[in-house]
């Protein structure tokens, strides 16, 4: 499993590798899964799987030269994001449509209610309040300010 970060156009997609197979790959971007058809299909250089698995799920699809471009730096990263999402227990708070969060309004270990806001995602130019679904605390952030999202995707677990 290899664990990549890259950002396009300021924003920032958290892609992990877990496997492939042939020509489809099975692939979590910013922890929604995705099984990925690529047209050319790596035979034995591993490090290129991760540039044609991204291109399909980016909303823009006219970027699909920039992930090639920011692999080289995606080793440092991984290791960040994939903490919070593993500490958290209890209901994920998920993005009801896909779009950029502007801003986290909790932090872990806050305690909230439901109905409380805990974050903001901008979709087509219109700010939504991503309110909490139960009482509880916040257990992990699943995303940072500037992230894209797609609907489902979770944004915070609440314990």
């Amino acid at each position: 499993m290899k664990e990549y970060k890259f950002k396009i156009n300021g924003n920032s997609y958290n892609v992990t590798v877990n496997s492939v197979e042939g020509n489809i790959a099975d692939v979590t971007v910013n922890g929604a899964s995705y099984k990925v058809e690529m047209e050319n299909a790596p035979v034995a250089s591993q490090p290129s799987a991760p540039a044609a698995p991204v291109a399909p799920v980016q909303i823009a699809a006219a970027q699909q030269n920039a992930p090639a471009q920011a692999a080289p730096t995606a080793p440092a990263a991984p290791a960040a994001p994939a903490t919070p999402k593993a500490a958290g227990s209890g209901k994920a708070v998920t993005a009801p449509l896909p779009g950029v969060i502007i801003e986290v309004s909790v932090k872990v270990g806050d305690a909230v209610k439901a109905g409380d806001q805990v974050a903001v995602l901008e979709a087509m130019k219109m700010e939504n309040a991503i309110e909490a679904t139960c009482d509880g605390t916040v257990t992990s952030i699943s995303v940072n300010k500037g992230d894209s999202v797609l609907e489902g995707a979770p944004i915070v677990t609440i314990g």
